[in-house]
């Protein structure tokens, strides 16, 4: 299910020294129940850095415990994975095994999938990088920054030397540092300003580059980027733009200058050779809807490509080589993340050296009224907390019996069951249609506490519930 909750693990618990029953009460704070398929993937994170501290000659013979969720829409499959990823700091990439088509066929190559979950760590790296530097590029920033609003004074043209016994001489040797110190009070009286953002709104002139790079449209389904053409990289400087003066606010300045200097000061190419380290060793793919390829040639329509898809992606799952704009990514230690509803098909109709590939499984319970319950209530930034913090907004007071929680959680269990079932995605529609008219009415709704009971609940959407379609309110 989805827990809209944002948040890290704890910072003062070490990943490497988290047991996988630690790592189970951590997920525990975001998702609501699923216990085994939390475990699955504790062991399979706990795996992971044991394997880490294996002898490099038997680390390379591990290979990482790639798992298949089975499960409906909405009982919290990609959740876990993504809180997995979060707790461990990997690289993650969600994709739908239904966009690729198999070689010869229009849709996307497998591979990209590689070369999008190494973009995703070259971000990741150069945020890092950009948080290990930012206190440098501030203070550099700033000292230009003043430059602009006060330049430095120029040095004396004058070439006449000083002969200590001049009485001039020594008059303007008494006044020089009286112009610097004067200069750096000035100076300093100008950093505090701008430190308080008294000087935001001020305009200074500064000097940018115009990058404009050429677009240039190569033919051929993967395209330029798919075949490893960096443009940029290949024209260096012949299209590195011209300078311009500019005239902005400061505060615009300070954010110009800032991305400039953070520029200059990463190393891309370590960045890009950390990216590559980090996605080969702890990158995680969640292959979504991977029973939606699943079965075998029919030899004509649209299905004649699913086991051609599945042939072209069991090279990627059991370990290869990637090219990438950053270099060669192997694939051999990703984890590979499988999920399904597996309504028509079953995982045994997947190819067996495929099925091979994912030797652990793991089903996903459906939700209960108790789960919903759950769900609207725990979690730090649950449904019904959202809709509260939304509403006070506007300083209207929503206030929630436990009865009318009672009344939603069984009203989404019904609709889950006489329609399609889509699991705690359920509760936005009917907590949306819930509250369509408070929402409505807003800054302008009187009283502004207003308390949703079991009565309420029923009267909102007693009728909705009796509609089989229900189509004008599924998201």
């Amino acid at each position: 299910m989805v827990i809209y909750l944002e948040g890290e693990v704890d910072e003062e618990i070490r990943l490497d020294e988290m047991t996988p029953r630690q790592i189970v009460a951590e997920l525990d704070k975001h998702v609501v129940g699923q216990r085994n398929a939390k475990r699955a993937v504790a062991v399979a994170l706990r795996n992971r850095i044991r394997r880490q501290k294996l002898p490099l000659e038997m680390a390379v013979d591990v290979m990482p415990k790639n798992m298949i969720m089975i499960g409906s829409t909405g009982v919290g499959k990609t959740e876990i994975a993504r809180r997995l990823a979060r707790m461990s700091n990997s690289p993650f990439l969600k994709v739908e095994a239904s966009k690729f088509t198999e070689v010869g066929y229009v849709g996307r190559d497998v591979e990209s999938m590689i070369r999008d979950l190494t973009e995703i760590a070259v971000d990741m790296i150069r945020q890092e990088k950009i948080d290990e530097v930012a206190e440098k590029a501030e203070l550099n920033v700033e000292e230009q920054i003043l430059d602009l609003l006060l330049p430095p004074p120029r040095a004396s043209s004058s070439s006449y030397e000083f002969d200590p016994s001049d009485e001039q001489a020594s008059q303007l040797e008494t006044k020089e540092p009286t112009r610097d110190e004067q200069f750096q009070r000035t100076r300093e009286k100008l950093r505090a300003q701008l430190r308080d953002g008294k000087l935001d709104n001020r305009l200074v002139e500064v000097e940018i580059r115009e990058r404009n790079f050429p677009v240039i449209e190569l033919a051929g389904p993967q395209g330029v980027e798919e075949m490893g053409i960096n443009m940029k990289d290949m024209l260096g400087s012949m299209f590195q733009g011209r300078t311009k003066n500019r005239k902005m606010t400061v505060d615009e300045a300070i954010e110009h200058l800032m991305a400039e200097e953070e520029e200059r000061l990463i190393d891309m190419d370590q960045v890009a050779r950390a990216a590559i380290e980090r996605v080969e060793q702890s990158g995680i793919i969640f292959l979504d809807e991977i029973d939606k390829i699943a079965g075998r040639e029919s030899g004509h329509g649209p299905d004649v490509s699913r086991e051609g898809v599945q042939r072209d992606i069991l090279p990627i799952v059991e370990g290869t080589t990637v090219n990438s704009r950053y270099g060669m990514v192997r694939t051999d230690h990703i984890l590979f993340i499988a999920a399904g509803a597996f309504h028509v098909s079953k995982p045994a109709d997947l190819i067996p050296e495929l099925q091979g590939r994912f030797p652990i499984r793991v089903e996903l319970e459906s939700l209960t009224v108790d789960d919903f319950k759950r769900i609207l209530t725990e979690p730090k930034n649950a449904l019904i907390k959202q809709y509260q913090a939304m509403m006070a907004t506007e300083e209207v007071i929503l206030e929630f019996t436990d009865d009318a929680i009672d009344s939603i959680a069984n009203f989404a269990a019904r609709v889950n069951e006489n329609t399609e079932n889509i699991g705690a995605r359920r509760l936005q529609t009917i907590m949306e249609k819930l509250l369509e008219e408070i929402s409505f009415e807003g800054p302008d709704l009187e009283p502004k506490d207003q308390r949703i009971d079991a009565a309420y609940v029923d009267s909102m959407l007693a009728e909705t519930v009796k509609d089989q379609d229900l189509s004008r309110y599924i998201l």
